[in-house]
């Protein structure tokens, strides 16, 4: 599937920031033999699947080790075997069919080829009859490691949420009453093709549905949650529909009638982040010479939260959607499941997708980035208007997410000033820079002269145990300062 011009080299660059080759990735210089390529095919597949990831990569014109980027004289469309083309000769070769497809792509002026492979669906990839795997960035036979194959067919079996099937026994004409395929094509910047069997393909190449023998079709999860005209015509899927709340005043006592997003997320997404802006009155602030009216909560933050919530929610939980509720004085978004990760440490870990087909799609339409970026933006945002620290908490088998209206800070209690001084120090870290008594006045706003203020703030959150000194034998006034953990 055509993605944006732009996706590749955005993807090329996650993959060479990786610290090592894993399972899933594989690099190399030159061109392997049509051979060779077959194997990594049943290797980078049945190892993504093992790995629960929804894509391979098989990655020419990169130096294994330094990641350096020196181009590749491999072409794949001159290769040919037997008057065959590499890409069928392949693809005639692998059981069962395997989705995948060669790139040509131009990085620092470069030529790089980067192989996309889907993981394994319900059974092992075989190419000419043999299952491989991937055993550190080893290509071996999968018979000999008899636990990685028993752990590869329990993986299996065990298929993710997205893949499981939400309807089948449709026409043509049901499934794209069901799916607003305008909407993908539209998302995905492709032109919309002419007549049904055209339309399905694009959609099946996607995996959002999938023909039954039968010749009907059937649509899978990912399908339905991303692009359902409505949820609750896939039963169970309409409970997991965004659902959005305001209230009058701080408590849940007294609620605004509830907007309707029935559709799927795809959809949902942008026209949830525009009813924000309508509900959220504005903040005046005064500039050198003009007043001037700024958002409550930063654009790049209500995005940012709202996809987290779509992308990273635990689907396994019945019954249960990303929820958005408004008050006063904060902003809420939670989602069913507690993050895969402590949620203090959010910024500064790598990212993890609990639901990577999800996730993949979101990115290609431009609604996440999956770099895990995420968290950094809106604690950023949030101190570039000096509002109070974000707020992540596990709540009962939930992720909440928690955004504060501004308030000044000799109104904000112990807590939240600790919680701002913890944030800003691990977004300093992250970016390679130091949190001192300058960076602590430049994140609450106060003046020079009052530098006392500040350090009485690095103090406190030192004594929390939430910040460290970087060298305690510094002189007080060049003290400088780090996550507890870093």
């Amino acid at each position: 599937m055509t993605a944006g011009a732009d996706y590749w080299p955005s993807l090329v660059a996650e993959l060479l920031a990786l610290p090592q080759e894993t399972g899933w990735v594989e690099f190399k210089h030159n061109n392997d033999t049509p051979q060779q390529i077959g194997e990594y095919l049943s290797a980078l597949s049945n190892t993504a699947a093992l790995q629960r990831r929804a894509k391979a990569y098989l990655l020419w014109g990169v130096e294994d080790g330094t990641h350096a980027v020196v181009g590749t004289a491999f072409d794949p469309t001159r290769e040919k075997i037997g008057g065959q083309e590499l890409e069928s000769w392949l693809l005639q070769l692998l059981t069962p069919k395997l989705n995948f497809a060669f790139h040509r792509i131009v990085v620092q002026g470069m030529p790089l080829v980067l192989l996309e492979v889907d993981a394994a669906f319900r059974h092992p990839v075989q190419f000419q009859g043999a299952e491989w795997i991937r055993v550190g960035s080893y290509k071996k036979r999968l018979r000999e490691f008899p636990e990685m194959e028993r752990s590869l067919w329990r993986t299996l079996d065990r298929t993710p949420f997205e893949w499981r099937v939400a309807a089948e026994k449709l026409t043509a004409p049901e499934v794209l009453q069901l799916l607003d395929y305008p909407a993908y094509f539209d998302r995905m910047g492709l032109p919309l093709p002419d007549g049904h069997e055209p339309m399905l393909a694009a959609l099946a190449a996607d995996r959002l549905v999938e023909r039954m023998d039968s010749g009907h079709w059937r649509i899978f999860n990912l399908g339905a949650l991303l692009f359902a005209r409505r949820l609750a015509d896939f039963g169970p899927l309409g409970r997991k529909a965004l659902r959005m709340v305001q209230y009058v005043g701080n408590d849940r006592l007294n609620a605004r009638p509830e907007p309707a997003f029935p559709q799927g997320y795809a959809m949902a997404f942008a026209p949830a982040v525009q009813m924000l802006h309508a509900w959220m009155p504005g903040n005046e602030v005064v500039g050198k010479a003009l007043r001037r009216d700024v958002p409550m909560y930063p654009d790049i933050a209500l995005r940012e939260l709202l996809a987290n919530a779509l992308i990273h929610q635990d689907l396994e939980v019945p019954g249960s959607g990303p929820l958005v509720e408004l008050f006063e004085d904060r902003l809420e978004v939670t989602n069913p499941g507690v993050p895969l990760v402590d949620a203090q440490r959010l910024l500064d870990t790598p990212p993890r997708s609990r639901n990577e087909a999800v996730a993949a799609m979101m990115r290609r339409m431009n609604v996440c980035e999956e770099r895990g970026t995420g968290v950094d933006k809106v604690v950023a945002s949030c101190e570039l208007l000096q509002l109070p620290a974000p707020q992540f908490e596990p709540v009962e088998g939930f992720m909440r997410a928690t955004l504060f209206a501004v308030r000044p800070l000799t109104r904000m209690s112990p807590p939240e000033r600790i919680r701002a001084v913890y944030w800003h120090a691990c977004l300093r870290h992250v970016n390679a820079q130091h949190t001192n008594n300058a960076s602590v006045r430049k994140r609450f706003g106060i003046v020079e002269a009052n530098s006392a203020m500040a350090s009485r703030l690095l103090k406190e959150a030192e004594q929390a145990g939430v910040i460290r000194q970087f060298d305690p034998e510094a002189a007080p006034k060049m003290r400088r300062y780090v996550p507890h953990w870093a």
